[in-house]
């Protein structure tokens, strides 16, 4: 999704930056920033990854002393998303020293898992205890409601996270990178989680908004 996207901002922008050149100014990193995040936000939300988890639960009951117990292999994907429409321009800054544009994204998003119904798998049972009361109901709830736990928990686990993450950033810079080069300009593109940037907040001395930048254009007598 992101290099059709970044493909379609500088089919949009070379036209007009070439003409910018002709009359005497030069590509502004500042402006295709702007324009580029307009087309960013306009394809709602990206999918960097999609992952598959299996999950192993077993419930038991107990009653009149009679025991049931089920097993329940349950295998679903879960899907890693970003809400393209949550990036403001006050999440774009840019820095004219090193010539790198930073954006900050929303929030990683996990979906809830769609569970792969033809592939579930039962185990074991409870004879007399399940003939006779409501005990195979309960266990098939009870064990459902787990693996569906199951699912979220090791979708939110470091290793799938952290691929999850860095597929987002890698899609969101190639949007945002493509433009910058197809106007001629040299300019690396930094993408960042708010938790990431909190842990290295230096680069906010150097660089400045594109919200701030824009505002100032606009009140420049």
């Amino acid at each position: 999704m992101s290099l059709a996207v970044g493909l379609l901002l500088g089919a949009a922008l070379i036209g007009s930056l070439r003409l910018s050149n002709l009359f005497g100014g030069g590509p502004d990193p500042e402006s295709i920033a702007a324009a580029s995040l307009q087309s960013v936000r306009e394809q709602a939300r990206l999918t960097p990854l999609t992952a598959r988890f299996v999950a192993v639960v077993t419930s038991s009951q107990n009653r009149f002393g009679l025991t049931a117990e089920k097993t329940l292999i349950m295998p679903g994907m879960v899907r890693y998303e970003i809400d393209l429409a949550k990036l403001q321009q006050r999440d774009l800054s840019w820095d004219p020293d090193k010539r790198t544009l930073r954006v900050t994204l929303p929030p990683l998003e996990l979906s809830n898992p769609q569970v792969e119904l033809n592939e579930l798998r039962e185990y074991g049972g409870g004879g007399v205890l399940t003939a006779l009361t409501n005990a195979e109901d309960r266990l098939d709830l009870a064990n459902r409601q787990r693996g569906q736990q199951g699912l979220i928990r090791q979708a939110r686990e470091a290793l799938p996270m952290r691929l999850a993450r860095d597929a987002a950033k890698r899609a969101v810079e190639r949007s945002f990178a493509m433009p910058l080069k197809a106007a001629g300009l040299d300019a690396e593109v930094v993408a960042r989680f708010p938790d990431e940037g909190k842990r290295d907040p230096s680069f906010l001395d150097r660089s400045r908004r594109i919200e701030d930048v824009l505002n100032e254009r606009r009140q420049a007598p």
